[in-house]
């Protein structure tokens, strides 16, 4: 099956990585590691990457598309969770080759059916042992549900277009259709981060909100999303 990439960099969202690093809370070093792997012939094999980026490196440097920086955070939940490294990559490459998409993780799909997958992975010849295979059908829902919460899947191809970081009732959304898919007020569209800059110069919440001409709470949400970051 093929596998699909988006054209070109309209729609992609673009983060260096220590913005990815930032958003999603997983090291650099890590993130590097799962998008490139580490210098062999056969790096995508054992040494480290699962997925071809969304981006090609930028004055030789990586960069990360939308669905790049979701997959770095459902991997990095899965790890977290006990999931072990040779499960996780069987899968990532089950689900990749099922879904036609480099970014298997971020799809409704997954979702609905990740653990059919790990199923079908232990069933193969020299699979993953049992007990590997029944530890991470306890874990699945426990990562997969959180992350439902935040996350706005396209009806079409079933990838995830939004992230409510602080759940889809609150005003800070990553669209990768809006500033590259920067952290931002979703009705303003300003930069969560020009919120922050406001509030450390020493203008309060009321004074943000009337100079951006946006509401009261919208500001204490891009300010509290902030403060997540560096907690």
């Amino acid at each position: 099956m093929s596998i699909h990439r988006r054209p070109n960099l309209l729609g992609k969202g673009i983060y260096t990585v220590p913005d990815a690093s930032r958003l999603s809370q997983v090291s650099m070093r890590r993130i590097r590691y799962w998008l490139k792997g580490l210098p062999s012939e056969k790096a995508d094999e054992k040494t480290g990457r699962l997925w071809q980026g969304e981006h090609r490196p930028i004055d030789d440097k990586l960069a990360l598309g939308f669905l790049d920086l979701q997959e770095v955070r459902f991997i990095d939940a899965f790890l977290e969770a006990g999931v072990t490294w040779r499960l996780l990559r069987a899968a990532h490459a089950k689900a990749r080759e099922r879904y036609g998409t480099e970014h298997p993780f971020c799809t409704r799909r997954f979702v609905t059916d990740g653990r059919h997958i790990i199923e079908a992975i232990a069933a193969e010849p020299g699979g993953i042992a049992y007990e590997e295979v029944a530890q991470s059908q306890r874990v699945f829902p426990r990562v997969i549900e959180p992350f439902f919460r935040e996350l706005e899947f396209c009806d079409t191809d079933q990838l995830v277009r939004r992230w409510w970081p602080l759940g889809k009732d609150r005003a800070v959304v990553l669209d990768p259709q809006r500033q590259f898919g920067q952290p931002i007020s979703a009705v303003s569209g300003v930069a969560t981060e020009v919120f922050q800059a406001a509030s450390k110069a020493g203008q309060t919440v009321i004074e943000i909100a009337e100079w951006f001409e946006v509401d009261v709470p919208s500001v204490r949400d891009a300010l509290e999303f902030e403060r997540r970051l560096v907690a």
